[in-house]
């Protein structure tokens, strides 16, 4: 056996994991940024650590900073920092390296989960495992490479296994029971979001267990067997964790009927196979500037809803994988009810397609089994698309992690941060480990993670209009030394509004750090 050739699709399989592992060592020895989202639970994380109660935060309290307030941070699942604190409690890491240790684990995770749930839904292993490859190639692959992104590449690392388990499970037993109960428990804990897909999958065994069965009482039954572990474990959820605080589907606003409200989540296979919505920088929602005015990104998703339909219409009839072809499916039309109810009720979630990856991964090998019984022509043309999303994909990854490396600053948590230079983050460190009473505020909430030894305020950043709502911004009273670090550029009004928001402090002083930031101290 030793001495037998590998075969082409395990040549493929070695080739990607021996990237993805060399990626990994990289980042291991320059971790990356963080995205906001992560560095809010790396702070409860940090609470944790100090003695704080589980996903408790504990931050000054804003009628009286001389006091502290608790919060249950339910806005986010808890994984995106229980993993890393796990790798930080057996490895002895900082939290820049225990992040990249979960983006390495998880990578490598979810391409064997992929292949083999691919495997399991029927499809060669040649297909498998392109397209897994396909799914490399993608410049949200690379993503958390760059920016560590928490749930998504926890998720990306366990909904392969998942799904493999939606696949594998023949009848109603106790074994679907536990698989149900867990597995919803545990995708959650990977990210919130999870919450539709656990919906989807329930409905797709439901479907595939009682199709075929001409009696009622048999699908009575299986919507008992999967029904009640589905109910047990989204009210386990629900009462140790969601209703303890705010959280996105508890923020809305009102009924809202557009274009994009159904045809963005109509669009995602198109948009998060093919990279459509990373690749120009966001068609409805970015943080740089877009390629697209919103007008034309609404066209753009309104001809990618209309080319997704025709793929999966496409899919369905030439592919004949039953289970597979009704997972897709299933997922897909939760998908447009989820979010296109969400966007309608304008829920706390934005218009990024990161959050229905999941049907672009799903839909992969479909793709490529349509590709495969196409002309040559058409393979080609189909090879060049993806040379241009691994050239793009390259084009992301490669400068901005040598920008990690040896340009962004580095201090206590090992993450790479974007909003400080290092001077100014060493003048603070040294303030930090100088004081053991003073007050941080920062406009970043990274850059709390590099206090060690003082308490934090993290504030929004102050927008062009120079208008913002007191109510959040003011801290009252006084404890101790107040040091507030901001961008250079907000020496004027800016400046002027930030000081207002602690009326106990008087006298401050400015301090330039760098040409890119100042500081404003008040003892």
């Amino acid at each position: 056996m030793l001495n037998q050739k590998l075969q082409t699709h395990q040549i493929i399989l070695l080739v990607m994991s021996g990237i993805v592992f060399i990626m990994g060592i990289m980042l291991i020895l320059a971790p990356a940024a963080i995205y906001p989202d992560p560095s809010k639970g790396f702070q409860v994380m940090r609470s944790m650590e100090l003695g704080s109660a589980f996903n408790i935060n504990v931050k000054p309290d804003q009628s009286d900073i001389s006091k502290n307030t608790s919060e249950f941070l339910a806005w986010w699942s808890p994984g995106q920092y229980l993993v890393p604190y796990f790798f930080k409690l057996v490895f002895g890491v900082n939290t820049g390296q225990a992040s990249s240790v979960a983006t390495l684990l998880f990578s490598l995770s979810g391409i064997f989960g992929f292949y083999y749930f691919f495997k399991k839904a029927g499809f060669t292993p040649m297909i498998s495992a392109l397209s897994v490859l396909f799914i490399l190639l993608q410049l949200s692959f690379f993503t958390p490479y760059v920016f560590y992104n928490g749930g998504e590449v926890l998720l990306f690392g366990y909904t392969g296994w998942f799904l493999y388990g939606c696949i594998a499970i023949e009848k109603t037993d106790w074994k679907l029971a536990a698989f149900l109960f867990i597995g919803g428990i545990f995708g959650f804990i990977c990210k919130s979001s999870f919450l539709w897909m656990y919906a989807a999958a329930c409905c797709f065994l439901w479907l595939r267990l009682s199709m075929g069965k001409k009696d009622i009482i048999s699908w009575i039954k299986n919507g008992v067997w999967i029904g009640l572990p589905a109910v047990l474990s989204l009210f386990t959820i629900y009462h140790f964790y969601l209703s303890k605080g705010g959280n996105p589907s508890s923020i809305t606003g009102s009924i809202k009927l557009a274009w994009e409200t159904f045809g963005f989540p109509l669009a995602s296979p198109i948009l998060t196979a093919f990279s459509i919505d990373d690749l120009t920088n966001g068609l409805l929602f970015h943080d740089d500037p877009p390629m697209f005015t919103y007008f034309w990104g609404v066209i753009i998703v309104l001809i990618c809803a209309v080319l997704s339909i025709l793929l999966i219409w496409f899919i369905v009839k030439k592919v004949h994988y039953k289970s597979y072809v009704l997972l897709l499916v299933v997922f897909y039309v939760v998908s447009v009810l989820f979010f296109g109810q969400s966007f309608l009720r304008q829920a706390n979630i934005s218009y990024e397609a990161r959050h229905l990856r999941l049907i672009g991964l799903i839909a992969a090998p479909g793709i490529i089994y349509l590709i495969s019984e196409l002309q040559t022509g058409f393979k080609y043309l189909f090879y060049f698309v993806c040379f241009v999303i691994a050239y793009s994909s390259y084009k992301y990854f490669v400068p901005s992690y040598f920008q990690n490396k040896n340009i962004s600053a580095h201090g206590y948590s090992g993450i790479a941060q974007l909003f400080i230079d290092q001077p100014s983050l060493n003048y603070i460190r040294n303030l930090d480990k100088q004081n053991s009473n003073a007050i941080f505020v920062f406009t970043s909430p990274d850059l709390s993670l590099e206090i060690e030894h003082n308490r934090t305020i993290t504030v929004e950043a102050i927008g062009p209009d120079v208008a913002i709502d007191y109510d959040d911004y003011v801290y009252k009273g006084h404890a101790g030394p107040l040091y507030i670090v901001l961008p250079s550029d907000y020496i004027g009004p800016k400046s002027t509004i930030m000081r207002k928001c602690f009326p106990g402090y008087k006298g401050f002083k400015m301090t330039m750090l760098s040409n890119s930031y100042i500081l404003w101290e008040a003892k």
